[in-house]
């Protein structure tokens, strides 16, 4: 079965990712098994230019194909922030509890009106040569709220409502959370070329 590796060390993406792609055959896994690979560093200025230097760099270190991807929030009233560095937002990679602090203190003087955000995913497929074939973008529309609810997801979810359901990401199950999410939309639109690869 052919093998497809997601650009990612973290579980929860491999989860979702696993869950998004169950119908396609193929032997799904991260990076995980390759300990001694050192991350690529995103230098780029955008999601897009992130995401295709992960699944450069990982398709070339593993020699497999490799799907990567670069995500985060965008708040607009913030001027886009935090952006690219949203894992990163209060100063450590991951440091979820910080990021949501530092963001909740930025929004906590703008009127309510001001919360809009949105999550983008840049998601790119590259072959074992490193040459990326296949590039697409998912965004899911909501606002912040002021105080973080739910203890799903990961990163900003506890505070990213979607108005329609009037739940955080935080709040909401796996499934609802796949139909709607960032990541989801970027993937269903790279399921063909994932298809040929299986």
């Amino acid at each position: 079965m052919p093998r497809l590796v997601i650009g990612s060390r973290n579980p929860k993406k491999l989860l979702e990712l696993q869950d998004l792609l169950g119908d396609v055959p193929l032997d799904l896994t991260d990076l995980s098994g390759w300990p001694s690979v050192p991350d690529v560093a995103e230098t780029g200025q955008t999601f897009e230019e992130n995401a295709r230097l992960k699944a450069t760099g990982y398709a070339k270190a593993v020699g497999e194909w490799v799907l990567a991807e670069d995500s985060g929030l965008v708040v607009p009233a913030l001027k886009g922030r935090p952006g690219v560095y949203s894992a990163r937002y209060a100063g450590t990679h991951g440091d979820d509890a910080a990021n949501n602090r530092k963001l909740l203190a930025e929004l906590a003087p703008l009127s309510d009106d001001r919360r809009a955000a949105y999550y983008t995913c840049v998601a790119a497929l590259a072959g074992p040569d490193g040459e990326v074939r296949a590039v697409a973008e998912g965004r899911c529309h909501g606002v912040i709220v002021k105080e973080p609810r739910g203890t799903g997801g990961f990163g900003y979810d506890p505070l990213f409502e979607v108005p329609e359901y009037h739940r955080t990401f935080g709040e909401l199950t796996l499934r609802v959370k796949q139909a709607l999410s960032h990541r989801a939309r970027a993937v269903v639109q790279l399921r063909s070329a994932i298809r040929k690869i299986s």
